[in-house]
């Protein structure tokens, strides 16, 4: 079995201001290059347990990313995660964010199920790994510029 990714960070806002960006204003921060069709004209996550979670092209075509399995606004959110893969093959995302004070929050994901990938797996997720270190940044930045 693969073990999952784990990370945190810390962003100086209050938890329910970092949970509101990551949710409803993901749009704001994830980079519209690291998607399915490298130039997303707009990023969704619906905010409620079967929720989508879905990019739209410049050309209108919506392509679907994961499912909200999880939604306990401020704290955790929860979904399958198949970006650029088959839903067959979806892992697992959670998100947690603990309030450290009115203006400083951990946020703490973990990523699982890679082995449902198949021989795959490993490679899934080096390069999931590589795309989280690559979009947390973004979320980071959007929170640390204050105007979200």
């Amino acid at each position: 079995m693969t073990a999952p990714l784990r990370m945190s960070f810390d962003v100086a806002c209050s938890v329910e201001h970092a949970f509101g960006v990551w949710t409803s204003g993901i749009g704001t921060w994830w980079p519209k290059d690291h998607t399915v069709t490298g130039n997303a004209e707009l990023v969704v996550l619906q905010g409620a347990v079967g929720g989508r979670i879905y990019e739209r092209a410049v050309d209108g075509v919506e392509h679907d990313w994961g499912e909200v399995k999880v939604w306990e606004p401020p704290t955790l959110v929860t979904y399958s995660w198949y970006l650029g893969r088959d839903r067959a093959d979806a892992g697992e995302v959670d998100i947690r964010f603990h309030s450290h004070g009115d203006a400083a929050t951990r946020v703490e994901i973990e990523h699982r199920g890679w082995e449902l990938a198949g021989d795959f797996g490993d490679e899934w997720r080096d390069r999931n790994l590589a795309g989280w270190e690559t979009v947390t940044p973004h979320f980071v930045a959007v929170i640390a510029k204050g105007d979200n």
